[in-house]
């Protein structure tokens, strides 16, 4: 017998988790994409489906997640587009049921954002300065931060603590890698930003766009940074074509709350420290039945080789002048 937490998620259990919240499932459940967590729609009996998502155990406190739930209950009351978790009959929305803890949403449709539309990453860019706005009026007590301590140190050690990496490559990991904190440490330390609640994951696979608006989603990994950890991931193609997305997205930004500029010098950092923690996020999983088959290009001497190459070119990139817009708030 397996012994993954998730191997005891069984459908029975899930179904008796939910109907002890009040709710009449009948029998209809499908598994969502999701790995980190497990997400389930189900059927209601006379209602539309739910959705439930079970968290993994020993990853968030209880407090933490209750945090998180209590951020998105702020930004609902504040008229922000956001998935919120639902209250159950007990005045909670996060559930126990044993080691797991759970919550249910309300199921909403939508695609992805078409990101190469200035317009909608100015409508995007609106959504992010009022979501900033709340988040700056109080910190988290319980959740952590976006650092290099964890995205990057961590990843780090965990990686060569492991045999994830081929032994062929382990040196140039190494090296590279501690070279590159090098510098990423020094972005962070000369750019003295204010740190806030952010959503910390605001790639377009966690925005729904229906009727010409965004909603946001999976606030799973909201953590305090700086607010462009929340900016740089909706910007893509080369340098020119990210700045006329930058100052749009700002001009959205700033109509709602103030930006500082300064913090575009850690946009390449943060994108590094992202790479760094992806690779670590799959190998810490690695025992989780579901990674290896999504994943079977990881453990591939192929994979290690592109990733360092990659590394070394955010490398050659954190060397180089940041990103700015046309005109920049100093």
């Amino acid at each position: 017998m397996s012994s993954h937490p998730y191997s005891v998620l069984t459908p029975e259990r899930i179904l008796d988790a939910v109907e002890a919240q009040g709710y009449r499932c009948d029998g209809r459940i499908n598994a969502l994409n999701s790995f980190e967590n497990r997400v389930f729609q189900l059927g209601i009996e006379d209602e539309l489906p739910l959705i439930a998502k079970f968290y993994r155990p020993a990853r968030w406190s209880y407090d933490q997640i209750l945090e998180e739930h209590a951020f998105c209950a702020e930004l609902t009351a504040a008229e922000w587009p956001v998935v919120p978790p639902l209250v159950g009959p007990n005045g909670q929305s996060a559930h126990r049921d044993g080691e797991f803890v759970f919550a249910l949403f309300t199921r909403f449709g939508g695609h992805a954002p078409e990101l190469d539309k200035l317009d909608t990453i100015e409508l995007l860019g609106r959504s992010l300065g009022r979501l900033h706005a709340v988040g700056a009026l109080s910190p988290f007590q319980h959740r952590p931060a976006v650092n290099m301590e964890d995205y990057g140190v961590a990843s780090r050690e965990f990686l060569l603590s492991s045999d994830s990496i081929p032994p062929n490559l382990r040196e140039a990991y190494d090296t590279l890698t501690r070279d590159i904190l090098k510098i990423v440490d020094a972005r962070f330390r000369d750019c003295r930003y204010t740190a806030i609640r952010l959503h910390a994951d605001c790639h377009r696979g966690n925005i729904l766009w229906r009727d010409d608006r965004a909603v946001f989603v999976d606030f799973d990994d909201c953590r305090m940074g700086p607010a462009v950890q929340d900016l740089w991931m909706l910007l893509s193609g080369d340098r020119q074509d990210q700045t006329g997305q930058l100052d749009a997205l700002l001009e959205g930004y700033e109509m709602f709350h103030e930006f500082d500029d300064r913090e575009l010098s850690l946009i390449e950092s943060l994108r590094t420290l992202r790479m760094m923690h992806y690779a670590a996020w799959i190998a810490r999983r690695w025992s989780d039945p579901a990674f290896p088959p999504a994943f079977s290009w990881f453990n591939t001497e192929r994979y290690w080789a592109e990733h360092i190459l990659a590394l070394r070119e955010q490398f050659s990139i954190l060397q180089e002048e940041p990103l700015s817009r046309l005109r920049g708030n100093f």
